[in-house]
């Protein structure tokens, strides 16, 4: 079971960073209501679409070497 949850999340970092990359603009209202002070922007969706992505590669090693 923990082998499926660990991959389900790998899934959906790696969706959801993919789509931040390809698609900003679709997630640009997400984005201005998760982070209401500040004003959300296309720059700043890169950067967390990267780091989704980054998390997606760890957890998928975690996962490998589990």
């Amino acid at each position: 079971m923990n082998y499926l949850f660990l991959s389900l999340l790998t899934e959906l970092s790696l969706a959801l960073g993919m789509a931040g990359l390809f698609w900003p603009d679709k997630l640009l209202p997400l984005f201005e209501v998760l982070l209401f002070p500040w004003a959300a922007s296309r720059r700043m969706i890169r950067a967390h679409s990267i780091g989704t992505i980054a998390a997606a590669l760890l957890l998928f090693f975690k996962l490998i070497n589990h």
